[in-house]
């Protein structure tokens, strides 16, 4: 890929991983949602506590699992030395939710694997010292 390209696909890539992160805390919020609404309906103070609770952490818990994407995307889309690093460590992760994560994780191996991505990335670094 030429250096059009790339930042192309950079700047798609960090879009997607914001985008997937972001839908991520949506349905850690939408559970959250859900399962206190359901405490709430059953009327039963315990059921309230146990379908809180259980909302509450696996809420909080896709908010930590989506955070690094979401950081990494943002530093995609603002060009950080730090972000290629970060995204395919995500990428990593990613690999193994399947079958979005999955084609997310290989897009982010298929892009930042590139040689000129690297170069594109080292360049940027360079003109920020230089400007």
């Amino acid at each position: 890929m030429n250096e059009t390209q790339i930042k192309q696909h950079v700047r798609i890539l960090g879009m997607v991983q914001v985008l997937n992160g972001s839908l991520s805390v949506l349905v850690g919020i939408l559970v959250f949602a859900f399962l206190g609404g359901f405490g709430v309906i059953v009327d039963d103070p315990i059921a309230f506590q146990i379908f809180g609770l259980t909302g509450l952490f696996v809420g909080a818990f896709l908010l930590v699992l989506s955070a690094p994407g979401i950081v990494a995307g943002c530093g995609l889309l603002k060009r950080r030395s730090w972000a290629r690093n970060l995204a395919i460590a995500v990428g990593i992760l990613q690999l193994i939710i399947v079958p979005i994560g999955t084609i997310i994780g290989i897009y982010t191996f298929v892009v930042l694997a590139q040689a000129n991505a690297e170069t594109y990335r080292e360049t940027f670094v360079k003109r920020l010292k230089v400007g």
